[in-house]
């Protein structure tokens, strides 16, 4: 791609992104975790506990926007084995839309997903900006963790089984079926779409739960939060992160039916498409095991899709042969550049 070509709409592009961060000035010796392709969170030393800081904006959804930002960032603080503290958010709204009704009800539900989640709302910054078409809003969020609890991407090991939590690709299902309610009318059955924009609640994006009980359960190498890209970019992240190739079956992975039919009406991918509220672990296989018994026995969906490889990576590589395809951007962003998209 040349330099003056405009990028598509999503995430920049693995390798763009790389060189960008290369670059990146980090001088200060307690930075334990910088930027880094796969690298969802910042950590600093403080001696005995660690700071774990995570920053993400909320693009692709609308409804339920600011309870939506504490989900998400959560998730990525709770795959380092931290627990979330405080969070400030920076909130962007469009100019001639913006309503003092608008603002207090996001303002809600920010409030509201903090105090059920014991996160303490310590600044940020809001205000009317021109060029927006929907609200944007971007959390980020501080957690705090003891230095043996701590858990990276980079912690994968030779051997390592590669578990997945309640499937995919949950948060792509809740967003299109609330963003794009038309575009399944007539193809799913009123009651279909109601439980697809239920998806944010039930099976739900959060992964708080599952990463906590995870880690309890057993000794826990790597996790990773399936955000944009979906479950393949997740895992080409992994592989990044740790330097090792991984070997995924494809047909491990968990798609529900709903989910699949989905994505079907929009022809997408479902392993390639935003994928919240699937957790991505490692563990070694007397670990996994013990962590996958955990798991069903509190009725979260689990099961093994793969295992890291010694060879070196990044590469993920199909158990039945080939290479799974790295995810150039997420899926659901077609839908949402197709013209009159927000019409």
């Amino acid at each position: 791609m040349s330099s003056s070509t405009p990028l598509p709409l999503g995430k920049l592009p693995p390798d763009l992104l790389a060189r960008i961060l290369s670059r990146a000035p980090v001088s200060d010796p307690r930075v334990l975790l910088g930027p880094g392709v796969g690298l969802d969170c910042a950590v600093i030393d403080l001696g005995e506990r660690l700071l774990v800081l995570k920053s993400d904006p909320i693009t692709f959804a609308t409804q339920e926007i600011g309870w939506y930002a504490v989900q998400i960032s959560s998730n990525d603080i709770a795959t380092t084995g931290a627990e979330p503290r405080w969070l400030l958010s920076t909130l962007l709204l469009p100019e001639g839309q913006t309503t003092p009704e608008l603002v207090e009800t996001i303002g809600d539900q920010l409030f509201r997903a903090c105090q059920e989640m014991g996160i303490s709302v310590v600044g940020g910054h809001t205000e009317v900006t021109y060029a927006l078409p929907r609200p944007v809003l971007v959390a980020t969020l501080i957690g705090e963790a003891m230095r043996d609890d701590l858990v990276t991407p980079r912690g994968a090991r030779p051997g390592d089984r590669l578990l997945l939590t309640k499937g995919v690709p949950i948060e792509a299902v809740a967003v299109l079926a609330r963003e794009f309610p038309g575009r399944l009318e007539g193809l799913l059955t009123p009651d279909e779409v109601r439980q697809a924009q239920d998806f944010l609640y039930q099976p739900g994006i959060s992964v708080y739960r599952e990463a906590r009980l995870a880690c309890r359960a057993g000794r826990v190498s790597a996790m990773h939060d399936p955000t944009e890209g979906g479950l393949a970019g997740a895992l080409w992240e992994m592989s990044e992160a740790c330097g090792r190739a991984l070997d995924f079956e494809p047909s491990a992975v968990y798609i529900p039916l709903l989910a699949q039919k989905v994505c079907r009406v929009f022809d997408l991918d479902p392993l390639a498409c935003i994928a919240s509220g699937a957790l991505l672990l490692c563990a070694a296989p007397r670990e996994a095991a013990a962590i996958l018994g955990t798991l069903h026995a509190e009725g979260i969906q689990a099961s093994e899709i793969g295992a890291v490889a010694t060879e070196p990576g990044p590469a993920v590589r199909l158990t039945g042969g080939g290479t799974l395809p790295r995810p150039g951007r997420d899926e659901i962003a077609r839908v949402f550049e197709a013209p009159g998209a927000w019409q």
